[in-house]
């Protein structure tokens, strides 16, 4: 801010400032008021689509699963090929061996290729059990992912919708908020936008109700009711730290 700009600032009255403050806490409300209308939405957005990344990855891994076990079974189904075709032939040279060391012989080769054989299918039908299991896990987190992209669609449509309605007056709402800040000294700019996000819904600056601070509800001493109407101090609330006006700074602005 120029030099010349903060002196002009700095000479506006007390009752100016006040009047800027609370006009421009008016402004800040209904900015924050068509935020909340939009509500959770972003949020509720974000965590569809986290949730949407974290069910197609999972899905992913379940077929990379998938095709490992089928890779085992398509082997194991190979290995037991291999195994039979041994076994005939085992069995076709028994037919022609010259003494018993050679059938004994076989006998083990044939023993181990139907040993081999067994524990081939015993994989096959565990392999098949993790396929079954595998492909029904795949089933339940695309019709999950499935759901969760038509909750996405609904909530990216409202979000839109809400956007939509609201983005113009929201922009026309900063404009008017940042050129009342130009017209507040940075000090006092930057207590307010201090107070406003410590305090309780945004507000800084809050009229007296029934004697009391409209934003903590405290009683307001007696001494300071006079300051506050007379719009001579910048007087806060001794308990939350709130700028205090009273309805005479509503009324200066409405016949401003």
């Amino acid at each position: 801010m120029a030099k010349d700009d903060q002196t002009d600032i700095t000479e506006v009255s007390i009752e100016g400032k006040l009047t800027a403050l609370y006009s421009l806490q008016q402004i800040d409300s209904q900015i924050d008021k068509i935020r909340i209308i939009r509500g959770e939405l972003p949020l509720e957005v974000q965590d569809l689509e986290d949730e949407i990344e974290g069910l197609q990855t999972r899905i992913d891994k379940y077929k990379e699963e998938v095709r490992n076990f089928e890779k085992q079974v398509s082997e194991k189904k190979q290995s037991i090929k291999e195994s039979t075709a041994l076994i005939k032939k085992y069995e076709d040279q028994q037919m022609n061996v010259r003494n018993n060391r050679e059938y004994d012989s076989l006998s083990k080769e044939i023993e181990f290729q139907n040993l081999e054989m067994q524990l081939a299918e015993k994989r096959i039908s565990e392999f098949s059990g993790f396929l079954e299991t595998k492909t029904e896990q795949i089933k339940e987190a695309k019709a999950k992912l499935k759901e969760r992209e038509a909750d996405l669609r609904i909530k990216k449509s409202e979000l839109k919708d809400i956007v939509q309605e609201t983005e113009k007056e929201e922009q026309e709402l900063k404009s008017k908020s940042l050129e009342l800040q130009k017209k507040i000294e940075d000090r006092l700019v930057v207590a307010y936008n201090r107070i406003r996000k410590n305090a309780r819904n945004g507000l800084a600056v809050v009229k007296i109700e029934r004697d009391a601070c409209g934003g903590c509800f405290n009683k307001i001493p007696p001494q300071h009711h006079l300051d506050i109407r007379m719009h001579k101090k910048i007087i806060v609330c001794e308990y939350c730290g709130r700028i205090l006006v009273d309805d005479g700074i509503e009324d200066k602005i409405s016949n401003g």
